[in-house]
């Protein structure tokens, strides 16, 4: 690679760590520098996973250093999810092309409305925030992973409404868990990708450290500014995401 492109893509990968850990779609802008870079499709896909995976190690170490941690339920939840995401990798190392962009969009309209209706009832940040139905929401992580594990774009979008509408967790400790289990879950699809495919290793690595440096960024702006600014973030990347996916 050249220094330019190294470049390009630690500062890509920054904007989509800080995007990842405050909303999602931080992918959206990775795989399509991989691809304009020429790489293939189903290799950027698993490329990528190199820099989620240094991008949720930075972030879980983030926020366990402000005092956010909950580990047993988190790995409960990714355990779940890491079941659909070994899945998820198997078709995804074949995946090739964009046929699943309108349904994606569809799903991301879903996310939006279900995740600005009701919101009054949820716990405020830094209260007692138990989560309730527990059977429904490790489920839903089977599926929340297939889709993470297949093709990670988005995959926030899918576990934000299940952490915050499902178990009725406060926004912040939303973004807490959605990091750790993207985290498991990745070590599994990078290693069906990386057995699969061949991944480009100096391409992730500069994603990584951009990533890296936006998810630590991402887990403190999380716990400084609290849910109304992660509400925000959320539906300006979803309205994004499904003007991107619909119409270009």
């Amino acid at each position: 690679m050249e220094i330019w492109q190294i470049l390009l893509l630690a500062m890509v990968g920054v904007a989509a760590g800080w995007l990842n850990v405050m909303a999602g779609g931080g992918s959206l802008l990775t795989i399509p520098v991989m691809l304009f870079m020429g790489i293939p499709g189903p290799v950027a896909n698993g490329t990528n996973r190199i820099a989620i995976l240094a991008q949720n190690i930075t972030a879980v170490t983030a926020f366990r250093r402000r005092g956010y941690s909950d580990f047993k339920l988190g790995f409960s939840l990714a355990a779940m999810a890491s079941l659909g995401a070994i899945g998820g990798a198997m078709v995804g190392v074949k995946l090739d092309g964009v046929w699943f962009d309108r349904v994606l969009a569809l799903v991301m309209v879903g996310v939006m409305i279900l995740m600005a209706t009701g919101h009054d009832k949820i716990k405020p940040t830094g209260g007692d925030s138990k989560p309730k139905n527990l059977f429904a929401g490790h489920l839903l992580m089977v599926a929340a992973g297939f889709w993470g594990g297949f093709i990670q774009i988005g995959v926030g979008f899918i576990l934000m409404p299940i952490l915050h509408k499902v178990l009725g967790l406060d926004l912040v400790r939303v973004n807490m868990h959605k990091v750790l289990i993207v985290l498991v879950y990745t070590i599994l699809a990078l290693g069906i990708f990386a057995s699969n495919l061949e991944l480009m290793w100096w391409i992730g690595i500069s994603l990584a450290i951009g990533n890296s440096i936006g998810g630590w960024l991402g887990a403190h702006t999380t716990i400084t500014h609290g849910e109304a600014l992660i509400r925000r973030v959320l539906y300006l990347a979803l309205s994004a995401f499904i003007i991107k996916l619909l119409f270009f």
